[in-house]
């Protein structure tokens, strides 16, 4: 029961005592000490984990009623509570850190508390009044904080991935478009650093796709491990206060919600003292994060420049490099996109030692976890947006620098070996890099080919694509044959 002194404040009691809470707001006495104790980041749950919660709370809800153990004047006024949490009506009533106590028992009272209130102001209660609706009898009813955490955060990550998938597939087609565009661009490979054989350009960055195209299949199958839900496990996963029949429902009901393919876990125990699920999907988003970084830096060096630079390509000019150098453009987004996945790296540092930290029938480091992971999936999938549209679709080739690299490259040679075999052809490389010609001028000025032969062996283009064993055997020999 509360009480209100002034208007200004409610007075509401728990097991520790009474408190003063602000008189309008919808968060209770155990959200106010959690506040209290926990002024550590400033930072609040994610939007979505929100949502998730309200999802859950209408799930149980729904499913209490449907088994009479919640009456159905209570029950619709909660559900209607827990429709508007997930709309984010309520987003700003969520007010508790999110490094907070373990388990994130502060944070699924809050969600008690907010949707409490909101119903039993709908039935024309007062805030404060849970003789109406109790956030711990009615709200929570058949629930722990043990099994609606794990849930929550679960449903929340396929929530969100869902929004990372397109992002990811506009990502790889822009990159197989720039690939299909540059097919026809000839430059040298790069290998330790040094001169490699020619290659095209288009190969260069059709690879860059099939990276990215791997790297959403690897996090599409780690999110399967999300869908299998502990609900109704309770405190330690034995299902103690729930009824025979509530799991199933429950799980259901929040499968129809959510508008996700859930189903209860084989085992309650596993699912509230294991977070494989969340370790999985954090490792597949650090991975696509460190292709991200790799492609990042890819695109830094070639079109570092545009003077001392390698200069093979040109990003989209989107903003003033310096505030003392006058022209200068950097390469800002795929910067951006280098310090957004070393982020997404440490969030999954941050989770392993989370994952790994539970102790008996329950791992109480999920608040880290959920909000690493999802922050890691909100941040990737924002920065891969402006990755994909405002850079590398408005990426062009700078054609004749990258012709000049593929006719200078010392690894020109390894065409000869074939016909000349290694030895010579070592010999032919050293030569111009002692001298700085040409291997096309170093092999004709040495007689080893025909001015044709020439032209076929050594042309770049030529080299791009695999050659058939048996052809290369008969030319060998058939220039044997001519000495």
């Amino acid at each position: 029961m509360a009480t209100a002194t002034k208007n200004l404040t409610r007075t509401e009691k728990d097991s520790l005592g009474t408190k003063e809470i602000p008189a309008g707001v919808y968060y209770g006495i155990q959200t106010a000490r959690a506040v209290e104790n926990f002024p550590i980041s400033g930072m609040r749950a994610h939007p979505t984990f929100i949502q998730a919660l309200g999802m859950i709370k209408q799930a149980a809800a729904e499913s209490n009623q449907e088994l009479g153990l919640v009456d159905e004047k209570r029950a619709r006024a909660i559900i209607q509570a827990a429709k508007e949490v997930q709309q984010g009506k309520w987003d700003q009533e969520f007010v508790v850190d999110v490094f907070q106590a373990g388990a994130g028992v502060s944070l699924h009272m809050n969600s008690n508390e907010v949707i409490a209130n909101r119903a039993l102001e709908t039935l024309g209660g007062a805030l404060g009044d849970y003789s109406v609706v109790h956030p711990n009898d009615h709200v929570n009813y058949g629930q722990s904080t043990n099994d609606v955490i794990p849930t929550a955060m679960r449903v929340a990550s396929l929530l969100e991935l869902e929004k990372l998938y397109p992002v990811l597939d506009n990502l790889a087609a822009a990159f197989d478009a720039k690939g299909k565009e540059f097919w026809h661009v000839l430059k040298s490979g790069r290998t330790h650093m040094q001169d490699a054989v020619p290659m095209r350009l288009g190969q260069e960055f059709a690879a860059y796709a099939g990276a990215i195209r791997r790297a959403k299949d690897s996090i599409r199958q780690s999110s399967e491990l999300l869908r299998e839900l502990g609900l109704g496990g309770s405190a330690v996963g034995t299902g103690i206060n729930t009824h025979p029949d509530y799991r199933e429902k429950a799980i259901a009901n929040l499968a129809r919600i959510s508008g996700q393919k859930l189903k209860p876990v084989d085992d309650m125990r596993y699912a509230m003292n294991s977070n494989l699920c969340m370790a999985a999907v954090s490792s597949a988003l650090r991975n696509l994060a460190l292709e991200v970084i790799r492609i990042s830096n890819d695109l830094r060096l070639l079109s570092s420049g545009p003077n001392t630079g390698f200069g093979e390509i040109n990003l989209p000019a989107l903003q003033p490099g310096s505030s003392i150098m006058p022209g200068k453009i950097n390469p800002v987004i795929p910067e951006l996109a280098a310090m957004v996945s070393f982020q997404v790296v440490g969030n999954d540092v941050a989770v392993a030692m989370a994952v790994q930290a539970g102790q008996l029938e329950l791992n109480v480091m999920m608040p880290t976890m959920a909000y690493s992971v999802l922050q890691s999936i909100t941040i990737l999938t924002n920065m891969l947006r402006q990755f994909a549209d405002r850079c590398v679709k408005g990426i062009t080739a700078n054609e004749k620098k990258n012709a000049f690299y593929a006719q200078s490259t010392v690894s020109l040679a390894t065409a000869l070996n074939p016909y000349i075999g290694y030895a010579k052809a070592a010999e032919i490389a050293k030569e111009s890099v002692a001298t700085g010609r040409s291997i096309i001028e170093i092999a004709r000025e040495k007689k080893l080919l025909s001015e044709k032969e020439i032209a076929e062996i050594l042309d770049p283009q030529r080299m791009t694509e695999p050659q058939r064993p048996l052809e290369a055997a008969a030319k060998r020999e058939e220039i044997k044959a001519k000495k």
